[in-house]
């Protein structure tokens, strides 16, 4: 019982520390940026800790069913993580629980990122498009990833920071391989999940508080050009 305790202890002050962590990535800056990130962006994001109560990895649409709902905040788009890396996202709540359709699941798309020291040093990025191709759950495909960029085999695969549900830099893989075709623009890569869906146990739930304004700016741009 007293281990159960600690435990429950030990998530939540990771949650803490999570938004810590995310506020401090958001101030730092590249190289050659030239503005500076303001204190409400980069405490945009807060955590909440839900434990997993069911979870499907063997389906084309795999789910997940966590205790938390509407009762603690818990809102459809709201982003859902792990210690090891991106889990899912909110789909639809009830007062106590919520539904989530993980990355493991054909409709789902996460904007990502190739971390490496040879990126870093050009000051360039390798952007792409984290798709599950419906087969092994350890594994997901990244797309649209230039083949000329310099990446190789172990690299880090990460959020972006065109993410609005996921804090950039969250964890979601490393390159297990890659390959391009002389005659292709984009790399075909397979990606190495660092979420071990069969044993999830807890998850945080990651609110944007920034998201509904962003998504409401970029809704009403998006009539204007109808």
């Amino acid at each position: 019982m007293n281990l159960g305790n600690v435990n429950d202890q030990l998530i939540a002050e990771n949650a803490q520390l999570k938004k810590a962590v995310s506020a401090i990535q958001s101030f730092k800056q590249r190289d050659g940026d030239y503005y500076k990130v303001d204190s409400a962006f980069a405490r945009r994001f807060e955590f909440k800790v839900a434990k997993v109560v069911n979870n499907t990895v063997g389906l084309s649409k795999n789910y997940l069913t966590i205790d938390k709902g509407t009762l603690d905040g818990i809102e459809p788009g709201m982003g859902v993580i792990c210690p090891q890396g991106v889990v899912g996202t909110v789909m639809q709540c009830s007062e106590h629980f919520s539904r989530v359709y993980s990355i493991l699941h054909s409709e789902s798309k996460v904007s990502s990122e190739i971390k490496n020291l040879t990126l870093r040093t050009k000051n360039d990025k390798a952007l792409g498009i984290a798709e599950w191709g419906g087969m092994n759950p350890k594994n997901i495909n990244l797309n649209t990833i230039d083949r000329f960029k310099p990446i190789s085999q172990g690299d880090s695969v990460v959020t972006s920071e065109q993410n609005v549900i996921y804090p950039s830099g969250t964890m979601i893989g490393r390159i297990r391989k890659l390959s391009a075709k002389q005659d292709q623009a984009f790399f075909e890569i397979e990606v190495e999940l660092a979420t071990d869906f069969r044993n999830l146990s807890y998850v945080y739930i990651v609110n944007n508080k920034l998201k509904k304004e962003q998504d409401l700016l970029e809704q009403s741009t998006t009539e204007e050009k109808k």
